[in-house]
């Protein structure tokens, strides 16, 4: 197991304790502790998935996911096509038009949500914003009407601190793309309609495949609106005015990947095995305060978002603040690149279009004692990069 450095080493100093595991990517992200190939041997390879033995594991793998999230007897989970983005784009080509919409965006996926809505699909739409690091008011928001937003910003580290502030007797519907908060954050279904993420992110599983899980009212806009625009097949929820129910017991709307299917699978079963979704919070509230920590104690960084309540717990976004910093993107590719030339991080430079910085995963599948491992390296990766500067100038 990786052992942090002594705190009183100077950062000068290079480490000598590596991360056992380097990969703090954002997505896909790090694969459990225990992942192990041969344990994926029970996939039913070349089988359908229309087989008996493919729905079982597609429905095993939707009623377990129930089990972990909590999610309520009365939702529907369904495995779709196109990873988060996926899901969620079907659905809002399925359900919004039907009043209007108050599209929410504090970074660049929220962003593209506005995107989809505003100029694809033309609807009615207030659009309310917010610059990286920072959130929207969600108690100004109208729920008459639909809202769409992303419960944790993956790209700027921010988080709804609570869903408190979206009321009970709403008459809209609350659409989530909670991909980066799903086993990481303690979600309010009773506060949430359509809820939707990907497996490639907090449980570390494989990519495209989406998970949409759908309110008793959302169920209902379903069977009672029909959008004003043609619906492309791998987006069609409804036959004849009612809800495609095979969708939601892993009769899939186009072929799954049933490696994939395994894969996810033996997360679940390792997520159970941690305390299921208390102890993947709690795992990845570790991984952030070793970070907190870090940054109390360093004043040449900070997160981007400033206020406490608001920063996440699984896309933990970083920025330099230091004067002698002269150019703010190319110190922090360098920093990354320093990181990633010695093995000790993968992928934590700053999504593109977010403000410079780094972007470190924290979610339940990285180990507390990497992130620990991970600190003093960046502590010197700073000051090496301040000194390369020093000498270029």
């Amino acid at each position: 197991m990786a052992i942090a450095q002594p705190a009183s080493q100077p950062d000068s100093v290079r480490p000598t304790t590596k991360p056992a595991n380097p990969r703090f990517s954002s997505g896909p992200c790090a694969k459990p502790p225990v992942f192990d190939l041969t344990r994926l041997a029970d996939a039913p390879l070349g089988r359908s998935h229309r087989a008996a033995v493919g729905k079982a594991k597609l429905l095993e793998a939707i009623e377990t996911t129930r089990e972990v999230l909590g999610v309520p007897a009365d939702y529907r989970i369904g495995i779709v096509p196109g990873s988060d983005t996926g899901a969620f784009e079907m659905a809002m080509w399925t359900m919004l038009g039907e009043r209007p919409a108050q599209m929410v965006a504090w970074e660049s996926f929220g962003a593209g949500w506005v995107t989809d809505a505003v100029k694809q699909l033309k609807i009615d739409a207030t659009t309310h914003t917010a610059d990286y690091g920072e959130i929207v008011d969600m108690a100004a928001l109208n729920y008459d009407n639909d809202v769409c937003f992303t419960w944790n910003g993956t790209t700027s580290g921010v988080r709804v601190p609570s869903g408190d502030v979206i009321p009970s007797n709403r008459a809209g519907l609350t659409f989530c793309d909670a991909t980066s908060a799903a086993f990481a954050q303690d979600l309010p279904w009773d506060k949430l309609d359509v809820t939707t993420f990907s497996w490639q992110k907090v449980l570390g599983g494989e990519a495209a495949h989406g998970m949409l899980i759908l309110s008793p009212r959302a169920v209902e806009r379903l069977e009672s609106y029909t959008p004003a625009w043609p619906l492309p097949k791998i987006f069609r929820l409804t036959k004849g005015g009612k809800l495609i129910e095979g969708i939601f017991k892993g009769e899939t709307i186009n072929t799954p990947s049933m490696l994939c299917v395994e894969d996810y699978l033996q997360a679940l079963d390792w997520a159970k095995s941690v305390g299921g979704l208390k102890g993947l919070i709690g795992r990845a509230d570790a991984n952030a305060q070793a970070i907190a920590r870090f940054v109390e104690d360093h004043d040449w960084i900070e997160f981007l978002a400033s206020e406490p309540a608001i920063r996440s717990n699984t896309s933990v976004c970083l920025k330099f603040n230091d004067g002698r910093i002269a150019d703010g993107a190319s110190f922090a590719k360098a920093v990354a690149k320093r990181l990633e030339s010695e093995g000790v991080a993968l992928d934590i430079g700053a999504y593109r279009d977010a403000p410079p910085g780094l972007r470190i995963w924290c979610g339940g599948t990285v180990e507390t004692s990497d992130i620990e491992a991970l600190l003093p390296w960046l502590a010197w990766a700073f000051e090496a990069e301040i000194a390369a500067q020093a000498k270029a100038a």
